[in-house]
């Protein structure tokens, strides 16, 4: 499968703690990871890794911070196509903790902030793509995919976290709304998209497609790690959204995040969840 996905990828530095600092207090970390991050990123490092074809779509620019980025997604299999390449300001930065007793986390980040809205790109230089998936950090870049997507028959996902102004434009052009629970469209905003899916983290997950609803629970794991659990559920999705009914979609998505949240840090569960695909794939009902 072919998967486009475009929007944030940041530079995260991860640090695993004991605790959670309190406001005044300072802490010594168990260790320390910089990675790429960003939902779109994280989805594609998933496509990735499942054995998909990934292409990220993003803002990166010259810094020599977004070579690092770079460099991890060419590790991970990832190609990029940077739609500012002379964009000289830093990448954002995300500042992770993570405790580790739980694998809860705290991010502070700045997002797309010092990237401009308009962001011109021809879209004719995008490779083809089955599916696409957008998490709406870059408006103009995610609009203009979307239609792009649209007129060449591709399945349209969209990552919907937190309502964004964009989601207006982008949820008529959408075959999947993958919403977390915290997401809040206006009045009819998801009316006319065809299959609808809500996330609530350890509880099961709802979906409604058509005349057809339903919900699918998710596994119990003991969590080590939930940085990026959604977008790597998100990546997951998006591979196999025009192949499974929604169960089935789900059910897979479930269990490929259910692998991410078992290891600690933002890569170290890329070479278990290959060694277990074949598993995974066997032993589901889809």
């Amino acid at each position: 499968m072919r998967v486009l996905l475009a929007g944030l990828c940041t530079v995260d530095v991860v640090q695993r703690v004991d605790d959670l600092p309190e406001p005044g207090r300072k802490v010594q970390s168990r260790s320390v990871t910089v990675a790429a991050g960003g939902p779109a990123t994280n989805a594609a490092v998933t496509v990735a890794a499942l054995g998909g074809e990934a292409t990220l779509l993003t803002v990166l620019g010259t810094h020599p911070l977004a070579g690092l980025a770079r460099a991890d997604l060419a590790e991970c299999g990832v190609t990029v196509l940077d739609a500012l390449p002379g964009h000289a300001p830093p990448p954002a930065v995300s500042a992770v903790t993570v405790r580790e007793r739980d694998g809860e986390r705290t991010v502070v980040s700045n997002n797309a902030a010092k990237v401009p809205e308009r962001v011109p790109f021809d879209t004719g230089s995008l490779p083809e793509a089955d599916t696409v998936l957008l998490d709406g950090h870059h408006p103009d870049l995610a609009r203009a995919v979307a239609r792009w997507a649209r007129g060449r028959g591709a399945t349209v996902v969209l990552d919907a976290g937190s309502w964004r102004p964009v989601f207006a434009d982008l949820l008529p052009q959408a075959d999947i709304a993958a919403c977390s629970a915290q997401f809040r469209a206006p009045a009819g905003g998801l009316r006319g998209v065809p299959t609808v899916i809500t996330t609530a983290g350890p509880d099961p997950v709802r979906w409604t497609s058509g005349e057809d609803s339903g919900e699918v629970p998710v596994p119990r794991v003991t969590a080590r790690d939930t940085l990026g659990a959604g977008d790597v559920w998100h990546g997951a999705l998006a591979l196999r959204a025009g192949e499974l009914d929604p169960p089935g979609l789900i059910e897979f998505a479930n269990a490929v995040a259910a692998e991410r949240v078992r290891h600690a840090g933002p890569r170290s569960w890329l070479g278990p969840i290959r060694a277990k695909m074949g598993e995974i794939w066997n032993s589901r009902s889809y």
